[in-house]
């Protein structure tokens, strides 16, 4: 189930939880795939006590280290200490949201490593923005919304909102630029295609990155704040490669 952006709608009664800035996973029963499917080789011991029915959430080390947790889980035989399962959701549970949210509980209760995500109901406009504001001076990604007993959907739905303040989207790589200076002999830049525009985005990127930097055609995750007058992308800064979904 993906999320639609917060448009202004009235967010009375529905249930808040923070935006994680963790990997999106799904707890089949026996491993944990990503959203095109591919397998996240978790340790035996960060899996136990997981049930057999189907959850879904992030796996999240903590706010700000979205990079770090990706640079773990995509190799297989990593140290994933630190890491935690947030659960928000037992897609295959009977009910709406509330139910399946009562289901996820029981079926962590015995895991070490897992544990459901916190909501709580919103007031109205004035209470969701106040615990925005509250998030975003403590570094927190954003804001998740949901639509009080509504349906779990295997696609992007209007029942499940998020409200950031930097917006993030994906583009292609279609060139990478030489570093000048300190950053002679390495990366300096990756030229992105997106919505028909090309732009350089080197802010962001780690020495490790610069380094070892994504491939030509594959796609980046970055984050920008608006756009130019011209349809460019303010303030872009990369993120991570989108190689591990």
């Amino acid at each position: 189930m993906l999320a639609k952006t917060y448009d202004d709608q009235d967010p009375t009664g529905w249930w808040l939880s923070e935006k994680l800035d963790g990997v999106r996973a799904i707890w089949t029963g026996r491993e944990f795939i990503s959203r095109n499917g591919n397998v996240f080789a978790a340790p035996a011991e960060f899996t136990d006590g997981l049930p057999e029915t189907a959850l879904d959430g992030e796996l999240w080390l903590g706010r700000g280290r979205f990079q770090e947790t990706v640079s773990r889980i995509k190799k297989s035989g990593s140290d994933w200490s630190g890491i935690t399962f947030q659960v928000f959701d037992a897609p295959d549970a009977a009910g709406g949201f509330e139910d399946r949210l009562i289901a996820a509980g029981l079926a962590v209760a015995d895991a070490p490593f897992a544990e459901v995500v916190p909501h709580r109901i919103c007031a109205g406009k004035d209470d969701m923005f106040a615990e925005f504001r509250s998030l975003a001076r403590d570094s927190a990604e954003g804001l998740m919304l949901r639509a009080a007993g509504s349906a779990y959907s295997r696609s992007r739905s209007s029942n499940l909102l998020k409200l950031k303040s930097d917006r993030t989207e994906e583009a292609e790589i279609i060139g990478i630029e030489s570093g000048k200076g300190r950053l002679k002999g390495k990366v300096g830049a990756l030229v992105l295609r997106w919505n028909g525009e090309t732009f350089r985005c080197g802010a962001g990127m780690t020495d490790d990155d610069r380094e070892s930097p994504p491939s030509v055609g594959e796609f980046a995750t970055f984050k920008y704040r608006g756009l130019t007058d011209s349809g460019l992308p303010r303030f872009p800064t990369f993120i991570c490669a989108r190689n591990y979904e």
